[in-house]
């Protein structure tokens, strides 16, 4: 899969059913290649260029499917 691709999924969270965003940037190991975090902008483009709002970041272990046009984790947003 490409990141392009990959970017363009929405992210639900599986404990509310919240949509989280979209795939904002990624963390990975360079010396293997396998992704450790996802991170997904908080708010919209504006606001969060605006403001300073932390991103979700969602360790790859949390990632329970991706599938064609979703990713659904499950983590705690408090």
């Amino acid at each position: 899969m490409l990141f392009s691709e990959f970017k363009c999924k929405e992210v639900i969270n599986l404990r509310d059913c919240k949509q989280l965003g979209k795939v904002g940037d990624l963390e990975f190991d360079e010396r293997n290649g396998c992704i450790h975090k996802i991170l997904i902008p908080r708010g919209n483009k504006w606001e969060s260029f605006f403001k300073c709002q932390d991103d979700y970041v969602i360790p790859y272990r949390d990632i329970k499917q991706i599938g064609p046009d979703i990713i659904l984790v499950d983590i705690c947003t408090d």
